[in-house]
């Protein structure tokens, strides 16, 4: 049975992690498949949105313990925890580090639907996408301390640009488990629904998002993320650029006949 898959239907992209007897804890098969599923969506045009999420009973309970106590990391790899330091960072490096990297450079929006325990990597996973919805038995934790590590795929690049600075630390430090209400309110996730809606309540918002102007969505997406880093100026001189090229797209044409004829738009 494999570890990760992936599937394509009606321009909507699903990674399922697949280890459910682990609660869905990384292998490195799950790495090595997660990072050729992104690959994938990222040079696709035919996938519109991603949706992340876990079989089983949790959406991910991040590193396999049992395979770092066995000396193997959290990858299952020959460059394990008993390694070099340098052999253990490069490890990082080549596999779980790729998936950040590579999010950072699909411009698709990326959902991840979460149920049972998102603990330590797993949490950070789906902070890397954009949009969480939860369902409102699921429970949160930054979980390293308690096993004497650090986040080493990114949580503490995401998590403060997320919930601020000092709920970051926090969670980090106390590695205390959050559930759906504190998560919903400190804004560690966009949605909560009951649990037997949440598949059904994802699929819908991902077809919604995938019935709009695909170019409009993935310029949208790439002004929100470059605005954090440039000054007022460049980003209204960036999102500028983007006006002038969509209004010469067919589904800005579509878009504005709909609103006259007072229709629904068909969106390419």
């Amino acid at each position: 049975m494999a570890d990760l898959l992936f599937e394509i239907e009606n321009r909507i992209a699903t990674i399922t992690l697949n280890r459910p007897d682990s609660l869905n804890a990384f292998s490195e098969e799950m790495v090595m498949k997660w990072i050729q599923a992104l690959e994938e969506v990222r040079d696709n045009d035919e996938i519109r949105v991603v949706i992340l999420k876990g079989n089983g009973k949790a959406f991910c309970a991040g590193g396999d313990i049992k395979a770092m106590t066995a000396g193997k990391g959290f990858f299952e790899s020959s460059e394990d925890i008993s390694s070099t330091a340098l052999a253990r960072k490069n490890s990082l490096w080549k596999r779980i580090q790729r998936i950040p990297l590579l999010l950072e450079e699909i411009d698709k929006p990326v959902i991840a639907q979460m149920h049972g325990y998102a603990m330590g990597a797993g949490l950070d996973m789906a902070l890397m996408c954009d949009i969480r919805i939860a369902a409102d038995t699921a429970k949160f934790s930054e979980s390293y301390i308690k096993v004497g590590i650090v986040p080493g795929d990114g949580g503490a690049y995401f998590l403060p640009r997320i919930v601020g600075v000092d709920k970051a630390l926090d969670m980090l430090w106390t590695a205390r488990v959050l559930d759906t209400t504190e998560a919903k309110e400190m804004g560690l996730v966009t949605y909560v629904v009951p649990e037997d809606e949440l598949t059904s309540f994802t699929q819908s918002y991902a077809e919604k998002i995938a019935n709009s102007p695909a170019e409009v969505v993935r310029m949208v997406k790439r002004a929100v993320y470059q605005s954090q880093t440039m000054s007022l100026r460049s980003s209204l001189d960036y999102i500028s650029s983007q006006m002038g090229i969509v209004t010469e797209l067919a589904d800005y044409k579509e878009g504005v006949q709909a609103v006259l004829e007072k229709r629904k738009p068909n969106f390419k």
